[in-house]
């Protein structure tokens, strides 16, 4: 019984570890700004996919889901804070839509098989951050209204980011598929 509770304790230290220390990546990922056309850009939706792509669709909607807390708490882990707000206030504005896509895009990451196959694993990618951006748009658009050009001022200064960040990780995951495997099973 003893080797029992060890064991789960040893197990939940474990997920603990591996939580607090994607967050903390994610936190970093917003933060780190890349000059890039037409926008700066972040690694953030690179890191959440990633987090699918190696934990798995459980782990990954809980690392994400904790990162999204310490931001809903008021610690300045997201893209705009503290400078332009934090904590509810700053989730519920216009980039609310895209942080729950996180979750879900980690989710489809994590539940999606990727291969030795760099067009699938990108045309993957590609479905992944998808939800994110559909669930950008749908938030902005019920916030400022469905007159305004969503796309132009949701997705299309990102898109470039975006294809690029995507071929980054597709090579990586091609090139480490095994590697990103062995991780899935550890944990």
């Amino acid at each position: 019984m003893e080797s029992v509770k060890k064991i789960k304790y040893t197990i939940t230290l474990k997920y603990f570890f591996i939580i607090l220390l994607s967050s903390t990546l994610l936190a970093i990922s917003a933060k780190l700004k890349i000059p890039f056309y037409p926008v700066p850009m972040t690694m953030q939706t690179f890191v959440v996919l990633l987090i699918g792509v190696c934990f798995g669709w459980k782990l990954g909607a809980g690392i994400i889901s904790f990162y999204l807390l310490e931001g809903i708490i008021g610690l300045p882990v997201f893209s705009g804070s503290p400078e332009k707000g934090s904590g509810i206030a700053y989730f519920v504005g216009p980039t609310m839509g895209y942080l729950l896509g996180f979750v879900f895009a980690a989710m489809l990451c994590g539940f999606l098989k990727f291969n030795k196959n760099i067009l699938f694993n990108f045309l993957k990618l590609v479905l992944s951050v998808s939800i994110i951006y559909i669930l950008g748009v749908i938030w902005l658009g019920t916030l400022i209204g469905w007159d305004k050009p969503l796309l132009n001022l949701g997705v299309k200064p990102f898109l470039l980011a975006e294809l690029f960040k995507i071929g980054l990780l597709s090579i990586i995951i091609t090139l480490f598929n095994q590697k990103l495997l062995d991780l899935k099973k550890w944990v």
